[in-house]
């Protein structure tokens, strides 16, 4: 059975939650659209790609949008 995207949602907050890096625990993730929206600031560019990959396989095919802003 496919998770809905709201699942999903929550399944990828919970694993940013649960992560051994501080700055990736800041970052949101919210549903927009149809989408996965990933919020929040972060101090690099590494630190925003990765926590995009920390939740790539949870998101599955669901569309995900990298809105995270690096300071």
């Amino acid at each position: 059975m496919e998770l809905s995207l709201k699942d999903v949602c929550r399944k990828a907050q919970a694993a940013l939650a649960a992560s051994s890096v501080a700055a990736l625990r800041r970052v949101r993730v919210e549903v927009a659209d149809d989408a996965l929206l990933l919020c929040g600031l972060v101090a690099s560019f590494y630190h925003k790609q990765l926590a995009q990959e920390a939740i790539r396989l949870i998101v599955g095919e669901y569309p995900l949008v990298n809105a995270v802003a690096v300071q």
